[in-house]
């Protein structure tokens, strides 16, 4: 519900009823020019009672209307000048409009309302006296379930258009899973499988040479079964919720899996020196998932566009609560072309620091390149 049906939720009463108390004030106080008669002191009892209930009961709607309908009653009978009081139990009645869970409970109050004022009323005829009623109940019971009505169908509205994006996210979710599975997976899959049969048909092979066969082959077949979980998680995002396998990582595992990252990059001819909080090992799962794909991302772009001449540092600290993250490197080469700032995966980096509530600053570093983050905690 827009910002404009505020005033009329059901969690608004009591914005609603300091603004109908604070007319009531401005009526007592010019109702004598206008009149010329002085409002009297149990005039001035009654409204401030009604005033009160209405404030203090402003959250229970049955309740606040049996206090003003007694009130509303006492006015009948003692009162010239009952206005105060017949606006406010008109009001409490449109208040239970608005809130009733049945119709039964709504027309009980109703007809509570109308026998005291056909009881209590000492002037008028009967036509009067029902012609009274249906502006003084009427109106406020018309109006309450207008307003009702409307935001039920609001409510209904918005649910519907949210099944109806889940369901296109989920056709979404489903499409991309097929082409993952279909296509990514399939050449990674055979590209691992050529790895494995290259090692046997090359017996003599210089262990330099072996070693890089067994860094692609295991490489590989890590990023096959990276790819399978995420084709799991976007067939059934619910299904995997709870496994952690899927979605997150073992907190006392990233502490080794950083370091795995790191030596993927010394591999790959990169000098890093990394600075690694050992406390990094009780961070959260969520938290520690991100920090993980960051230093991957941030170093295979190292290794991309810095070359294996490069030097990079990474550091990951804890200060209190918060965690720091950073990779820069030294340019590498002496001419070197800035990574592109639409590229995906600084993109997809900037959305997940996003997610956890942190702030992605990325650019040139001296000769080189800086990424950098504070992912905050949970009491930041």
């Amino acid at each position: 519900m827009g910002r404009r049906g505020r005033l009329f939720d059901v969690r608004d009463t009591f914005t609603r009823m300091l603004l109908l108390n604070t007319s009531g004030v401005v009526y007592l106080l010019l109702a004598p020019r206008e009149t010329g008669v002085p409002v009297t002191g149990p005039q001035w009892a009654l409204a401030v009672a009604a005033f009160s209930s209405g404030l203090l009961l402003h959250r229970r709607p049955p309740i606040n209307l049996l206090v003003q309908t007694v009130l509303f009653a006492v006015a009948l009978r003692t009162l010239d000048d009952y206005t105060i009081n017949q606006v406010g139990t008109a009001w409490a009645i449109g208040e239970v409009a608005l809130w009733a869970p049945s119709r039964r409970m709504l027309w009980g109050n109703v007809g509570l309302v109308a026998a005291v004022y056909l009881i209590f009323h000492r002037t008028g005829a009967l036509t009067e006296n029902l012609v009274g009623l249906c502006i003084n109940l009427g109106l406020p019971v018309l109006i309450g379930t207008v307003v009702r009505t409307t935001r039920e169908l609001g409510v209904q509205a918005e649910r519907r258009a949210m099944s109806e994006q889940r369901a296109a996210r989920a056709d979404e979710r489903s499409a991309i899973a097929r082409e993952l599975h279909d296509v990514v997976a399939h050449h990674v899959a055979s590209m691992v499988l050529r790895v494995g049969v290259a090692r046997h048909v090359l017996p003599d092979l210089e262990p330099e040479v072996d070693a890089v066969f067994d860094d692609v082959h295991r490489t590989g077949t890590a990023a096959l079964a990276d790819l399978r979980r995420l084709v799991a998680v976007l067939r059934d995002p619910d299904g995997v919720r709870g496994d952690a396998a899927l979605t997150a990582i073992d907190p006392s595992a990233l502490p080794a899996a950083l370091d795995g990252a790191v030596e993927t990059a010394r591999r790959a001819g990169v000098i890093v020196e990394a600075e690694i909080d050992p406390a990094v090992g009780a961070l959260d799962a969520v938290r520690g998932l991100a920090v993980l794909r960051l230093t991957q991302e941030a170093l295979t772009n190292v290794a991309k566009h810095a070359g294996p001449s490069a030097r990079a540092c990474l550091r990951i600290v804890l200060a209190g609560d918060d965690l720091e993250w950073e990779v820069a490197d030294d340019g590498g080469a002496p001419v070197r072309a800035a990574p592109p700032g639409g590229g995906h995966g600084l993109v997809g980096m900037r959305e997940r620091v996003e997610v956890l509530g942190g702030v992605l600053s990325a650019g040139p570093h001296g000769p080189g390149w800086r990424v950098a983050t504070v992912l905050p905690g949970e009491n930041s």
